[in-house]
C-alpha cells in the first residue's frame, strides 16, 4: 500500500477531532472548506481511500472512525530541540545551534530515536503542506526509502525534498505550485539528516 498523500491525513485529523471532541462527524462542505478544496466530491474520494485503507467506516453520508481513541488516556511528551532552519527553496547553510526545546507527544517523537525540530524556509515543499515558517518533526537517520521526506545535506547545505534513488543517483524532488523550483540531480553519496515525520504549521 503506498503512502497516504498529506491532504488525506490532515483531513483524517480534522474528521478525528471534530468526532471526538463533538461527537458528530463534519459534512463534506466543512471538510472542504478547511482543506481548501473547491468541490465535495474531491472530499469524497479522500473519503474513499481512508475507508480502503480501513482508517474510517464512510456510508451513506455517515462517517465514523474504526479505532476509537481512549480518552482516558493522557499524552507523554519529550523536550526535541529546535536546531535552525532547513531550505524548502533553494539551498541553505545548516544551522545546528539549538535554539529552544518544544514538548512533542511521544506518539510522534516516538521512544528509541532521536528527533530534532527545523523551521522551514521557502515553499518549494507547499503543495505537501509543507509551507514557509512552519515547523518539521525530523527522525535522525541516516538512509531513506522512496518518497520519504527526507533532509539533506549536501556540500554542508540542508533542503528538505523528495527523496527518489534510480541507476546510482539520488534525485530531491520538490512539491510546489512554483514550476520555478527543480529538482536536485545527486550521487549516491549524499549525506541524509532524517526524515520528516510530521509537520507543524507555523505556531508563532
Amino acid at each position: 500500500m503506498g503512502r497516504t498523500p498529506p491532504k488525506d491525513e490532515e483531513g483524517y485529523s480534522f474528521i478525528r477531532n471534530k468526532l471526538v471532541h463533538t461527537g458528530k462527524s463534519p459534512s463534506l462542505r466543512t471538510i472542504a472548506a478547511f482543506l481548501g478544496y473547491k468541490s465535495p466530491r474531491s472530499v469524497q474520494l479522500m473519503l474513499e481511500r481512508l475507508k480502503d485503507e480501513g482508517r474510517i467506516y464512510y456510508q451513506s453520508g455517515e462517517i465514523r472512525l474504526v479505532h476509537q481513541p481512549d480518552l482516558s488516556v493522557s499524552e507523554t511528551t519529550r523536550d526535541i530541540p529546535v536546531v535552525g532552519t532547513v531550505a524548502a527553496g533553494t539551498l541553505t547553510h545548516a544551522e545546528q545551534v539549538v535554539d529552544e526545546f518544544l514538548k512533542v507527544s511521544t506518539k510522534l517523537a516516538k521512544p528509541g530515536h532521536d528527533y530534532f525540530i527545523l523551521r522551514v524556509k521557502g515553499d518549494s515543499m507547499n503543495r505537501s503542506n509543507i509551507r514557509d515558517g512552519d515547523l518539521v518533526l525530523v527522525r535522525q537517520q541516516p538512509d531513506a526509502r522512496e518518497r520519504d521526506i527526507v533532509v539533506a545535506l549536501v556540500d554542508d547545505e540542508a533542503t528538505v525534498k523528495y527523496f527518489h534513488r534510480d541507476r546510482g543517483v539520488v534525485i530531491l524532488k520538490p512539491d510546489s505550485n512554483d514550476p520555478s523550483f527543480k529538482p536536485i540531480i545527486l550521487s549516491d553519496r549524499l549525506i541524509i539528516q532524517g526524515v520528516v515525520v510530521e509537520t507543524i504549521p507555523n505556531p508563532f
